[in-house]
């Protein structure tokens, strides 16, 4: 008897050992062939905002690495929310990817806590983190102040008259403008849009009056002097706009701002797929053409591996969680 139940357990041991080999090799055999077919790169807003620019750039380079076609295809709407739900919900295969703005995402899952469709931190595979870009206070032609002092006391005069746009409820943009309001004391009216590009188009044709938008999404308007940027939300005045004051340089204390982009995989995404494609985007992001493409267009390349993009994401969570509470910013 003892015998016959130490030949079953030995059999069970070989059996599962087996099992985890076959899986082990199935796996790593998916990673090797990875990828068969063109791969998704979903950006959850319209052409032209920072993500799209940003996942662009990118989608380019990771075709040549991949040796398969990278498609960005743009899915906005609900704040960024609707595109990265559908790529929660893909296959864990690697063939469909989202770009992420998780500063957005990560205000979402603080704003939408009751209704948000996806869990940030559990519906997603980091992959990596590729860059960050600041926030520029921004006025249309309609606007005459020179200046953010001058905008202020405009502002100020004329409460709840002057509309500020937003790439949508619950966006850095909204966020961002809603702190303004409340540091420097003045009322303004809130025009969601579904995206930074819509918004910026209404901007220049005056149906809005100021925006508080990422930098890749605004300058070239800004350098074509179809926009006049007031001041950058960073601690110090950025390459791309050098004669562009700081918030605080402009009179408004304590205003810095951002947002963190990268790309992220649906949850249980084989890792020795996850950690292909961080090892692509790793070598994309070093190479100088990259990063001075990205610079030039408002960027600021930042490379972290999967698990640095998983703490940032927390860090992030944890950061506008506390800033929502202190500042009772609440949706319309």
């Amino acid at each position: 008897m003892a015998a016959s139940l130490l030949r079953s357990r030995w059999c069970q041991t070989v059996a599962s050992a087996l099992a985890l080999a076959t899986a082990f090799w199935a796996t790593a055999t998916q990673a090797q062939d990875y990828p068969q077919r063109p791969v998704k790169l979903l950006v959850p807003y319209p052409p032209g905002g920072a993500t799209d620019v940003i996942g662009r750039v990118l989608a380019q380079q990771l075709t040549l690495e991949l040796g398969q076609p990278v498609v960005v295809e743009n899915r906005p709407g609900a704040a960024g929310n609707l595109g990265a739900s559908a790529v929660a919900k893909e296959p864990p295969d690697g063939q469909t990817l989202l770009m992420g703005a998780l500063t957005s995402h990560a205000i979402n899952s603080v704003l939408f806590t009751a209704k948000a469709p996806f869990h940030l931190e559990q519906d997603f595979e980091p992959i990596a983190l590729v860059g960050r870009v600041p926030l520029v206070i921004t006025v249309g032609p309609t606007v005459k102040s020179a200046n953010l002092a001058q905008f202020i006391a405009l502002a100020q005069s004329r409460p709840g008259t002057l509309a500020y746009a937003s790439a949508g409820n619950g966006s850095p943009q909204h966020l961002a403008a809603e702190l303004l309001q409340r540091q420097a004391g003045v009322k303004l009216l809130h025009v969601p849009y579904k995206g930074s590009g819509p918004a910026l188009n209404d901007l220049m044709g005056g149906q809005v009056d100021v925006i508080i938008d990422t930098l890749p999404a605004t300058q070239a308007f800004i350098k074509g002097q179809r926009l006049r940027a007031l001041a950058v939300t960073t601690a110090q005045r950025v390459a791309a706009l050098p004669e562009v004051p700081t918030a605080a340089q402009a009179g408004l204390q304590d205003f810095e701002l951002g947002s963190i982009f990268g790309v992220l995989a649906p949850a249980g995404t084989p890792r020795p797929i996850v950690e292909r494609l961080s090892a692509a985007l790793g070598a994309i992001l070093s190479r100088p053409a990259v990063r001075d493409s990205l610079s030039t267009q408002g960027a600021m390349p930042a490379f972290m591996t999967p698990e640095q993009t998983r703490a940032a994401i927390r860090s992030e969570v944890a950061r506008w969680s506390k800033l929502v509470a202190q500042s009772a910013i609440t949706l319309e």
